[in-house]
C-alpha cells in the first residue's frame, strides 16, 4: 500500500474508531460484526504503518523522517510531545535535568506552579476513584473512563515533570528558553538587545511576542535585535522579537545575562546586552 493510501486510510479508520468508543461509553449496543470490523481495520492499519516504516528505514531514512512521510505533521508533533512528557517523568524520577551540560547555568521556573499542579492532580485522583464507584455496574464505560482518567493523571504528572527537568539554560553563547515540553527556543546572546526585570500578570497576545508565564506571571522581558523562531505546538512558524518569561531566581538570571561572563568551558563570551 502506498504512503498516500495509508494516510487516507488513517483519516477514515481513526475517526470511525472514535465513534465506536463513544457509542460504547454511551451504552449503545453495537452488533458484534461491526465491532470486529472496526478493530480489524485498526489492527490492519497499525500493521501496514509498521511495515511501511520498516521499509523506509531500510532505505536509509531516519525514524523521524520516515514517520513524517506516513503521518500528518500535527499528529507527529503531538506524539512527540507525549514522548517528551514520558521522558521528562523518567528524568524526574532519576533526579536529572534535560539539556544541561557541564559548565551551563540552569534557572528553574517550576516553583510557582507547584501548588496548582498538585491541586489538579489531587482532584483528578479523587474523580477517578469516584467514577470507578459510580460506573461499577457498567463495565465497558468503567474501563474506558478509567483509562482516560489514568491518562489524565499521567499527563498532568508529565507536565509537572517537564517543568522541573527542563529549566532555562545559559551556556555556549546561547540562552535556551523553555516552558514544559512544548516550548524550547534557543536565543543567541548576541541577538539580545536588552534584558528588563519587570513583574507582569497580564499578557495581551501580539505578533512577534512570546509570553511564557508561570502562575500567570512573567518576571523578565527580553528584547531581540533579530527575530528567532518559536514554533507552535503543531509546528507553525512564529518569529518573535520580544520574549517574556519567568524564573524562580529572576535576579540571578538577569545578572548572568548582563554582567558576569559565562563559565570558561563555554568559550569566549560575546558582548553582553544592556541591562
Amino acid at each position: 500500500m502506498s504512503r498516500r493510501w495509508l494516510r487516507r486510510a488513517a483519516w477514515l479508520v481513526l475517526p470511525a474508531e472514535l465513534v465506536v468508543v463513544v457509542c460504547l461509553v454511551a451504552g449503545a449496543g453495537l452488533p458484534l460484526p461491526v465491532l470486529l470490523a472496526a478493530e480489524t481495520a485498526v489492527a490492519a492499519l497499525v500493521v501496514a504503518e509498521g511495515v511501511a516504516l520498516v521499509r523506509l528505514r531500510r532505505r536509509g531514512m531516519s525514524w523521524r523522517r520516515a514517520a513524517g512521510t506516513l503521518l500528518p505533521e500535527p499528529v507527529l508533533r503531538l506524539a512527540g510531545h507525549e514522548l517528551r512528557l514520558w521522558h521528562s517523568m523518567a528524568l524526574w524520577v532519576r533526579r536529572k535535568r534535560h539539556g544541561v551540560r557541564a559548565g551551563d547555568l540552569a534557572f528553574g521556573h517550576a516553583r510557582d506552579d507547584a501548588p496548582m499542579m498538585y491541586g489538579l492532580l489531587f482532584v483528578c485522583v479523587v474523580e477517578t476513584a469516584g467514577l470507578s464507584v459510580l460506573l461499577a455496574d457498567r463495565p465497558v464505560a468503567h474501563a474506558v473512563v478509567l483509562v482516560l482518567d489514568v491518562q489524565t493523571v499521567l499527563f498532568l504528572l508529565g507536565l509537572r515533570a517537564a517543568a522541573v527537568v527542563r529549566p532555562h539554560v545559559l551556556g555556549r553563547g546561547v540562552l535556551r528558553v523553555r516552558s514544559g515540553a512544548h516550548v524550547d527556543v534557543a536565543i543567541p546572546l548576541d541577538r539580545i538587545a536588552s534584558v528588563r526585570r519587570e513583574s507582569l500578570y497580564t499578557h495581551e497576545k501580539a505578533d512577534g511576542e512570546l509570553d511564557l508565564p508561570v502562575g500567570s506571571r512573567t518576571s523578565l522581558t527580553l528584547s531581540l535585535t533579530e527575530p528567532v523562531n518559536a514554533p507552535s505546538l503543531l509546528g507553525r512558524p512564529r518569529p518573535v522579537r520580544v520574549i517574556r518569561l519567568h524564573a524562580d531566581d529572576p535576579a540571578g538570571l538577569h545578572t548572568a545575562l548582563t554582567r558576569p561572563p559565562l563559565p570558561s568551558s563555554a568559550g569566549p563570551a560575546p558582548a553582553r546586552p544592556a541591562g
